[in-house]
């Protein structure tokens, strides 16, 4: 074949595509483990939410685009008096249930935190069930909400797995966007072309740098671009149901498309080296494993790598708090994936910063015997300076079993020890924790302290008795998903 021209033969959507397709449009969700899942998982992750409130920081970003925008049968956002149209009401929806980092994850060879993806879930049902009901239609219920949630944390999570995107310099957030445009365009009632469509759309959309939450440029990004790739996942399956085209080989085209482009190893104009050359390989097909088996963060607003630290922190914190001042050093063993991902010294600029430095979630616990999103405010971490002269003693050291069971299938553990030494040649105890409480081998635990935490969270926005009326639902699974979309944000909404 000449070398001036290329042959232009239209491939068959990658195969990755067709199988998140073919998963959204025909799976049968049957594990009533993974309802019940999904059930506890969509009210912690709305009770984030309506904690961010309590944050100008994040609020400032909520609201229309233009002010005063009227929006027939508008998206509400929880805890807000807000009706949006769909796209704009998943970007503020995302953004607060993810500004506090205290929503759920997953971690695997890429981490994430799939309850983003609620954004377009709850934004959209919620707008598509208030226009059934004005034209005479059925409207959606939760039981659509649940679904959509297990099938958008599968999807996100099963991608995750084996495929690291953070090696090559990605944020997770291209997961976000890749499972919400498929399930929001599923919702709207796309076919299977027009899922296909819009998943390709996702994948060659250009995708997020992790840059900001990384020392030395970590910021407020971080906790609001999980509500931009929900947003751009609901345009881009409003796109996809208007006839747009899709992009076959969005993945796999030579040069151009997105293995050769952005996830391989080089990225040079000429034909890659097959030793260089990436694409997504997977360890199971789509199913329910992931929300069955979603990490929930329920004790401390904090980067799920230091849970357990935390948790630690905490336990030893009567040992040490009478001696601050006789610490000569602490060490923190821990597992790769922290040391790469958290593990700072230095100057921290700010809360976002803040809350993904393992050594600062650790102090604080150790001094106050307790974490909390005030605690990585900057008024506060100005009037302890004791804070980061604990960070400065420090050791930090990898365990090579933390760094193996974390990948472990059937493990999946976050471990982290703290110890601390005193000058006298004293020392604690070293206190290993391997699962944290939001864990699955620690569910009964977990759905307690869950329960109690998306309580109070409720308390920061309505009235006891709109409390106790929300806590009742999310209590009877079957009353909640018989419950319409649109009457259940009724009850989120001021």
């Amino acid at each position: 074949m000449s070398s001036t021209v290329e042959r232009n033969e239209r491939p068959d959507y990658d195969e990755e595509i067709q199988a998140i397709a073919d998963y959204v449009l025909n799976y049968r969700v049957e594990s009533e483990e993974a309802w019940q899942t999904a059930r506890h998982c969509l009210a912690d992750t709305i009770g984030c939410g309506l904690l961010a409130l309590r944050f100008p920081e994040c609020t400032k970003h909520l609201g229309p685009l233009v002010e005063g925008t009227q929006v027939p049968d508008g998206a509400r956002v929880p805890g807000t008096s807000f009706r949006l149209d769909p796209v704009k009401a998943a970007w503020d929806i995302g953004c607060i249930v993810r500004w506090l980092d205290f929503n759920d994850t997953w971690l695997a060879a890429e981490w994430g935190h799939p309850s983003d993806n609620l954004g377009a879930i709850l934004a959209l049902a919620d707008f598509i069930s208030q226009q059934r009901v004005r034209k005479g239609q059925q409207p959606l219920t939760m039981a659509v909400v649940l679904e959509a949630m297990i099938k958008a944390h599968e999807i996100q999570g099963n991608l995750a797995i084996e495929n690291s995107f953070n090696r090559v310099g990605l944020d997770h957030v291209v997961l976000v966007k890749v499972a919400s445009t498929a399930v929001a365009t599923w919702l709207w009632g796309g076919n299977r072309e027009q899922i296909m469509a819009a998943i390709s759309q996702a994948w060659v959309d250009g995708q997020a740098l992790r840059t900001y939450r990384h020392a030395p440029n970590a910021g407020s990004r971080k906790s609001w671009a999980a509500g931009d790739a929900t947003s751009r996942a609901v345009r881009l399956a409003d796109i996809s149901l208007r006839g747009e085209m899709g992009i076959p080989g969005a993945l796999s085209a030579p040069q151009w498309g997105f293995y050769d482009v952005l996830f391989s190893k080089t990225n040079k104009d000429q034909k890659l080296k097959p030793e260089t050359q990436r694409k997504f390989t997977f360890q199971r097909q789509y199913g329910s494993y992931v929300m069955e088996n979603i990490l929930f963060k329920l004790s401390f607003p904090a980067e799920f790598h230091a849970q357990t630290a935390c948790e630690a922190a905490v336990t030893l914190h009567p040992q040490v708090v009478d001696r601050i001042n006789e610490i000569e050093r602490i060490e923190l063993i821990t597992h790769e994936s922290a040391i790469r991902i958290i593990s700072k010294e230095g100057a921290l600029a700010n809360p976002a910063d803040r809350d993904h430095c393992l050594q600062y979630m650790t102090a604080v616990p150790l001094l106050f015997g307790e974490l909390t999103a005030d605690h990585y405010e900057d008024e506060f971490h100005q009037r302890h300076p004791e804070i980061d002269e604990l960070r400065e003693k420090m050791v930090v050291i990898e365990d090579e079993r933390y760094s193996r069971d974390y990948h472990e299938p059937e493990k999946r553990s976050i471990a982290n020890a703290v110890q601390v030494f005193f000058n006298d040649g004293s020392h604690t105890d070293k206190v290993e924790v391997e699962y944290p409480i939001g864990h699955r081998r620690r569910r009964e635990e977990g759905f307690k302290v869950l329960a109690e935490k998306f309580e109070r969270n409720l308390a920061t926005r309505f009235p006891r008795q709109r409390v106790a009326k929300i806590m009742a639902l999310y209590r009877n699974a079957e009353d909640l998903r018989r419950t319409p979309v649109h009457e259940f944000m009724d009850l989120l909404v001021i």
